[in-house]
């Protein structure tokens, strides 16, 4: 990818560029933009093209940034690109521009095409986060792919005064700072252990049998497993159901939920949590949730 301006100071001239364009040889991808090469765009050279055309201070953002930091795995639609509050730069198709103030701050020194920090990534998509799923997820994926860590993150948030979900990300970043590595694992916590007084469980623990478990009440034998979406279908199930009978011959039992279950069935789920507790010598108090909880026995 290449810019006009770079074409004429190699001494280039427009003439010649015209030529190549209309013989196909070379295509034009944004005004002042050109590819020196024919057939179908890599996403690589689209990100490139849309930097190279926002100009001065542009930084690959938002989603984009995202692919460039291997947290989104979409590999089509619309550049996203911020520049300084100072330039404004014509829309084009497949683009989104975005301006900010202070953006040299935000940039990664080094990596190329110019892209915003990791942590700034984050925080930007968390800012335009529509709902709750959202913010922890981008939070989670960040930390779990070992881009970030969460005392880099608050460092991030600290620095943006007026940023949406401020208090909510502060208490996600907690509770991943204390091991949950999934949004299934913090609405755990969030909608079954807290509400329901139930005991704090150890998270990803590595256990006698050398496997990992998402939660551990040690003192109690009980593991809770926490199944998202994918890695539990096919083989992932008979893999389970292996571990299962490992920690079993061990002396733990183990509970197994779903996203139905944390997000549909709470108060059941803690019945059955504490239920288990209670059979190896859990005593403090549990607690209704709410004016509706059906849990049984809160005593």
């Amino acid at each position: 990818m290449v810019r006009i301006d770079q074409l004429l100071a190699a001494g280039i001239t427009r003439a010649q560029i015209r030529a190549h364009v209309a013989a196909r040889r070379w295509q034009r991808i944004h005004p002042r933009v050109h590819a020196l090469f024919t057939g179908p765009l890599p996403r690589a050279a689209e990100l490139w093209a849309a930097v190279l055309y926002a100009g001065s201070g542009a930084v690959l953002s938002f989603e984009s940034a995202a692919e460039v930091w291997g947290l989104n795995e979409r590999t089509v639609g619309p550049v996203h690109v911020t520049i300084p509050s100072t330039r404004r730069v014509t829309p084009q198709a497949g683009l989104r521009i975005h301006t900010a103030e202070g953006l040299e701050a935000a940039r990664h020194p080094t990596k190329r095409p110019p892209v915003t920090r990791v942590e700034d990534t984050v925080i930007d998509l968390i800012d335009k986060a529509k709902n709750l799923e959202e913010v922890m997820t981008w939070i989670t994926r960040a930390c779990q792919r070992r881009r970030t860590t969460p005392d880099r993150l608050h460092a991030a948030l600290n620095a943006r005064p007026r940023q949406a979900w401020r208090d909510l990300t502060a208490k996600v970043l907690a509770e991943v700072e204390d091991g949950a590595e999934s949004p299934l694992e913090l609405e755990y916590v969030r909608r079954v252990e807290r509400p329901h007084n139930l005991p704090s469980a150890a998270r990803q623990r590595k256990i006698a049998t050398g496997h990992w478990v998402d939660a551990i009440y040690e003192n109690y034998r009980l593991i809770v497993e926490l199944d998202g979406r994918l890695g539990h279908i096919e083989e992932g199930v008979f893999r389970d159901h292996k571990r299962d009978n490992r920690s079993t011959e061990r002396g733990f039992a183990t509970l197994r939920f779903g996203w139905s279950d944390v997000m549909g069935n709470t108060c059941s789920i803690a019945e059955q949590v504490m239920s288990a507790l209670r059979r190896n010598g859990w005593r403090s108090e549990s607690k209704k949730c709410g004016a509706g909880c059906q849990l049984a026995r809160a005593a």
